[in-house]
């Protein structure tokens, strides 16, 4: 599987992403089995996160496992620098290593969250203390918010290395600046900062609950999926083509298999087959802005 260069953190990055959220949907053994699956085909960067139900448990045993192998992304949701440090040492328990590759500012999504992370005593101080200390290497910002907050959090935030971010052709063909994770990218490339796409499986938002109640989705995703391999396929190729470091994979077990495939024949995509993709699909409901947990 092609790697790339995780902007200037030194790693190189498999050009997919194992969304390790899909663990918790497994028992112990068939995690097992998906992490061997996804080694062989050459992934080497895997994200999870201590809202993934049991994901860090289950991923735990393997990770251990092959350690050297694996560049391992987590997150955390709390704002505060007590709150951050916390979660960081109870995802470094569940997981049961003892230091995170990637350590990620989980889901930002308002102008004041910000203000908390970066101001004193916020997360952001914790994530350097720990980083000092050897329990992370690098510090990343993931969110499916808006566009212009990532950028502001890229203007005050002078030591990230990493951002997260949809990068989808619905929402490449809407107008406006909510949508416009374009310029999250191009500032992303200018300055060295490594990027990671989410929501490149998006079909749309599921129906409401009324059409289709949550128990009759046939995925565990938070928006309703692609999912034959041809379209798998196409939107991996139209996110990698983009120039992404890496496409991070849907939530559903039943879909990971499929878009390993998908990366590991990855081979580009020209500039007119983007272009046509985005010109088919803009008309459809966007899966982003909305206030969702990626």
């Amino acid at each position: 599987m092609e790697t790339r260069s995780l902007g200037d953190t030194g790693h190189e990055s498999s050009v997919m992403t194992f969304g390790a959220i899909a663990l918790d949907w497994l028992e112990q053994e068939g995690a097992n089995r998906m992490v061997e699956l996804l080694l062989d085909r050459g992934v080497n960067h895997f994200d999870v996160a201590p809202t993934y139900g049991d994901a860090e448990l289950k991923l735990g045993p393997k990770l251990r496992q092959h350690r050297g192998e694996i560049f391992l992304g987590c997150k955390t949701q709390e704002r505060e620098y007590e709150g951050a440090r916390r979660k960081l040492e109870r995802s470094l328990d569940r997981l049961g290593v003892d230091s995170i590759d990637l350590y990620q500012v989980h889901g930002l999504e308002y102008e004041a969250e910000l203000d908390t992370i970066t101001d004193d005593g916020g997360a952001l101080e914790a994530f350097r203390d720990a980083r000092d200390e050897g329990l992370v290497d690098h510090v990343g910002l993931t969110s499916h918010g808006n566009p212009g907050l990532i950028l502001d959090a890229m203007d005050r935030i002078d030591d990230l290395e990493t951002v997260m971010f949809p990068m989808n052709p619905v929402v490449a063909g809407k107008d406006g600046d909510e949508y416009d994770y374009e310029a999250v990218f191009e500032r992303a490339e200018a300055e060295g900062v490594g990027t990671l796409g989410i929501k490149s499986f998006a079909k749309g938002p599921w129906p409401s609950t009324d059409e289709l109640p949550e128990a009759d989705r046939p995925y565990a995703n938070w928006y309703e999926p692609v999912d034959r391999p041809d379209e798998i396929r196409e939107r991996f190729d139209f996110a990698a083509a983009r120039g992404l470091t890496s496409v991070v994979s849907p939530g559903d077990p039943k879909l990971v298999a499929m878009v390993a495939d998908a990366a590991a024949r990855y081979d580009g995509m020209d500039e007119a087959a983007r272009r046509s993709l985005v010109e088919r699909l803009r008309h459809e409901d966007s899966p982003v802005p909305e206030q969702l947990h990626h």
